[in-house]
C-alpha cells in the first residue's frame, strides 16, 4: 500500500513539473493570410508547434495594423505564453506589447523586425543579404542601364533592409555612371495591384526605357510584369523578386522573370516554434545574432537565403520538396 501512494505521489509531482508540462499557449499574428508566402508559414509553424505538445491560435490581420493590435489584445486576454507576431507595421505596437509584457508573456518577432518594443527574440533570414542578391542576379544580366527601384511596404522593416542590400551592390555602379536610377517607388503592403500602377507610370514617364526592374518580392514583380507585358517588355526587362512563390517560379521558366530569392520557410517555421516553445518554457536560447530595434538589442537567429534562377531550381525549389515539378513545369 505503502509503495503504491509513493507512485501515486510521484505521478502528481511529474504532472506539475514546468519540464513536463504540456499545451504551451503561443499566439500566431499573421499580416496577411491571403498571400500565399503566409499560408505556408503559417501551416509550417502550426504543425512544428502541436509536435512539441503546444497550443498555437492563429489570427490574420488582412493587411490591416489597426486589426493587429486588436488581435494582439485579444491575446493577452486569452492569456498566452508567446506571442509571435508577423507585423503588419512594425513602428506601431510599442505600447501593445508594454500590455504583453507586463503581463509576463514573451513576444518574438518572426521574419520582420518590431521596432521601438520591448521583444526577446527575432527570427528572419539576412534580410540585407536578400537584398544583395536581387542587385547582384540583375547586374550580371544588365550591367549598364536605366534602373528602376520598386521597394515593398515602406511600413515593413524588411523592405528597407532589402533596399539597403540592394544599394549596397548598385551604389558602385550608379557612381560609376554605369547604372542610372529613374524611379523610386514603394509598393504599399507588398500589393500587386500597388505594384503594375507604378510600373505603368514608371514605363510612362521613361518611355518605356527601363533596362531593369528592382522588384522586392514576387508579389510586387508580379505586377510590374503586367505592366511590362501590356507593352511588349516582359522578358526583355530583367526583374528580381523573392519569396519563390510559384507564380514567380513559373515566371521564370517562361523569362518572364529573372530571378527570386528562396527563403527555405520551414526552416523558419519550424525553428521559429521550437524556440517560442522554449521561450513559453523558459529554456535557454541560442542565438548567431542582435539586431538592434531602436528600444534595444534584440537576441536574434538569422538564417541563409538562396538566389534562384533558371538554372537552379530544380536544386533548391524541387529539391526542398517546396514546389513540386508538375506544379512548376506541368500545371
Amino acid at each position: 500500500m505503502k509503495k503504491l501512494i509513493s507512485l501515486g505521489l510521484l505521478a502528481v509531482i511529474c504532472s506539475a513539473s514546468p519540464v513536463m508540462a504540456a499545451g504551451e499557449k503561443i499566439g500566431l499574428l499573421m499580416s496577411d493570410l491571403r498571400l500565399e508566402r503566409w499560408q505556408k508559414d503559417s501551416d509550417l509553424f502550426t504543425h512544428a508547434a502541436q509536435a512539441l505538445g503546444a497550443k498555437v491560435y492563429t489570427q490574420s490581420a488582412n493587411g490591416d495594423a489597426s486589426t493587429q493590435i486588436s488581435q494582439i489584445e485579444n491575446m493577452i486576454s486569452r492569456g498566452v505564453d508567446v506571442l509571435v507576431i508577423v507585423a503588419e507595421n512594425g513602428e506601431v505596437l510599442g505600447n501593445v506589447l508594454s500590455e504583453a509584457k507586463a503581463e509576463g508573456i514573451k513576444v518574438l518577432a518572426y521574419d520582420r523586425l518590431i521596432k521601438f518594443a520591448d521583444i526577446d527574440l527575432y527570427v528572419s533570414f539576412d534580410n540585407v543579404r536578400v537584398g544583395e542578391m536581387q542587385a547582384e542576379a540583375l547586374m550580371k544580366r544588365e550591367p549598364k542601364g536605366n534602373y528602376f527601384l520598386l521597394g515593398g511596404a515602406p511600413t515593413d522593416n524588411n523592405a528597407k533592409m532589402f533596399r539597403e542590400g540592394q544599394m549596397n551592390v548598385l551604389n558602385p555602379a550608379i557612381e560609376r555612371g554605369d547604372i542610372k536610377v529613374v524611379g523610386d517607388q514603394w509598393a504599399t503592403g507588398w500589393s500587386a495591384e500597388a505594384a503594375l500602377n507604378i510600373m505603368e507610370n514608371g514605363l510612362t514617364a521613361n518611355q518605356n526605357k527601363i533596362d531593369a526592374v528592382v522588384a522586392s518580392n514576387d508579389s510586387t514583380a508580379g505586377g510590374a510584369i503586367q505592366a511590362l507585358n501590356a507593352q511588349g517588355l516582359a522578358g526583355k526587362v530583367a526583374i528580381s523578386g523573392q519569396d519563390a512563390d510559384l507564380a514567380a517560379i513559373r515566371r521564370i521558366v517562361a523569362g518572364s522573370q529573372t530571378m527570386t530569392v528562396y527563403k527555405p520557410i520551414s526552416k523558419l517555421a519550424t525553428t521559429s516554434a521550437e524556440l517560442a516553445v522554449k521561450l513559453a518554457r523558459g529554456e535557454k536560447i541560442s542565438t548567431n545574432s542582435t539586431v538592434n530595434n531602436a528600444k534595444k538589442e534584440v537576441p536574434a537567429v538569422l538564417l541563409t537565403p538562396i538566389a534562384v534562377s533558371k538554372d537552379n531550381i530544380d536544386s533548391t525549389i524541387i529539391a526542398d520538396g517546396f514546389h513540386t515539378h508538375k506544379e512548376i513545369y506541368n500545371p
